[in-house]
């Protein structure tokens, strides 16, 4: 783990219980912008700072929050607490500011840390699946009437946004991150582990650290632990620490059955400790989804809500962005984009796309950081063999410096030393990607992208290119 920075408070020390002005350095972002909602929800005086506009600053200038673009040491004046996220380097002129005038510094995990004192909490943690299965929960809470506040990574379909403060009800659902130890900050009643997997390495120094970070936030839960029985690693930790277990594996406390795929949604039932419940159709597709609609049925039920209402709620779960999200079609094409840009979030999105009766899958894969891709590039062999093409682009840096010899060409690679007969492409270039997929694409292809990147506004430019070109 790494030590705090010379100026930064303890994750512990901030208090959030009378109203505080606040200076969120970085606002816009997935990981910060939901909070600031939040502090401004719940009557303090925030303000933030970002290096460029977006719609997620829109929405806070609504809730009154001051938003300014560019950074400033003057917006720190006069505030009682200044937030950071890991991304904000001790060098920006903000937090310089702050330290130099002994403004208290706080983390996102301490910002988290204060939020969650004022609420019974329920913290989400996994390598993968935590902001679908949070958000389902929370959709879910609402409709049981338990009247939930809750805090997550994407923006929910439902309402175009990643947080909600209830002043009425007292449970706070959190989408907890493990990339930078946020996670273990937050004293849940109720926590929840996905699945376990490698990555975030570079913050953890090893797998072995990993895992005892997850194990260290399921010992946590004051009052229930609860984990995926279908994931090895979790398993193994859930069995550490006596987890209340969901999955389709024989034995799970809260079992998955009679699962049936179909284009667009998975119907399915769960069994509770052996009593069926009512089956339900989930309206997007993917045993992934699944094992998230009951992850958050578990925390749903244990915190009180009723089987039937929770069953329903997610029944009508409209999804969160770029979670395999149907982004249109052009010509013929359709066009889904996800998030997924870990090995097994790539299998899970391919497997979900094959479910359905395109012609092909052509699955479009940017790698993320330099990092991952040095630790993991061999891990994605078996990843594509479901798609009819794999297209993979060049690495999204997020900030990071370029690494000799790590490219995107490492992972088609290993793809086809692992299946030499596999049809794949390599096109470092936005350009070269955005001609090849425009002249390949035929009526009846699904168009699967995926990555943490900025590959995400390419179904956007591949409509309007295929449209042009075919009129």
């Amino acid at each position: 783990m790494s030590a705090l920075p010379p100026d930064d408070v303890p994750d512990d020390a901030v208090d959030l219980s009378a109203p505080r002005r606040v200076h969120v350095v970085g606002v816009g972002g997935p990981g910060m912008n939901p909070i600031a909602a939040v502090l401004a929800a719940q009557g303090h005086a925030v303000s933030g700072s970002d290096m460029k506009d977006s719609a997620g600053l829109g929405r806070l200038r609504a809730l009154g929050v001051d938003v300014t673009v560019g950074h400033d040491p003057a917006l720190v004046e006069g505030v009682d607490v200044v937030v950071r996220s890991t991304a904000i380097p001790d060098r920006n002129v903000e937090l310089v500011a702050a330290s130099r005038h002994g403004v208290p510094i706080a983390r996102r995990a301490g910002i988290l840390n204060g939020i969650s004192k004022l609420r019974r909490t329920i913290a989400v943690a996994g390598t993968h699946g935590k902001t679908t299965t949070s958000s389902m929960l929370s959709l879910a809470m609402v409709e049981a009437g338990l009247f939930p506040s809750f805090i997550v990574g994407g923006d929910l379909n439902e309402i175009g946004s990643g947080s909600v403060w209830d002043a009425d009800g007292e449970w706070l659902v959190v989408e907890a991150d493990e990339s930078d130890g946020t996670f273990l900050h937050l004293d849940p009643e109720i926590a929840v582990v996905t699945n376990v997997e490698r990555d975030h390495l570079e913050f953890h120094g090893n797998f072995e650290n990993l895992l005892d970070a997850f194990r260290r936030f399921l010992r946590g839960a004051s009052s229930h632990s609860v984990v995926c029985c279908d994931d090895d690693w979790a398993t193994i930790l859930g069995a550490e620490v006596g987890a209340v277990t969901y999955g389709t594996s024989e034995g799970a406390d809260y079992r998955i059955v009679d699962v049936i795929h179909h284009h667009t949604s998975t119907s399915f039932a769960i069994e509770i400790h052996g009593q069926p419940t009512e089956s339900i159709e989930l309206p997007i597709p993917g045993l992934y989804n699944v094992h998230n609609a009951v992850a958050a049925f578990v925390a749903g039920h244990l915190a009180g809500g009723e089987p039937h209402e929770l069953l329903k709620a997610l029944a009508r779960f409209a999804g969160v962005a770029r979670r395999f999200e149907f982004r249109g079609e052009a010509a013929g094409v359709t066009f889904v984009d996800d998030y997924a840009h870990l090995a097994t979030e790539v299998a899970a999105a391919i497997s979900a796309a094959r479910t359905g009766d395109w012609r092909r899958v052509v699955a479009v894969f940017q790698p993320h950081r330099y990092s991952r891709t040095a630790d993991v590039w061999q891990d994605f062999a078996d990843a594509f063999v479901e798609a009819d093409l794999a297209v993979f682009t060049d690495i999204y840096p997020a900030g990071e410096p370029a690494r000799p010899g790590i490219t995107g060409m490492l992972l088609v690679e290993g793809v086809l030393g692992a299946h030499p007969w596999s049809r794949v492409a390599y096109l470092p270039t936005r350009d070269q990607l955005r001609r090849h997929l425009a002249a390949t694409l035929a009526p009846g292809d699904l168009c699967l992208t995926m990555g943490a990147g900025d590959l995400t506004s390419l179904p956007d430019e591949l409509m309007a290119d295929i449209e042009a070109a075919r009129g």
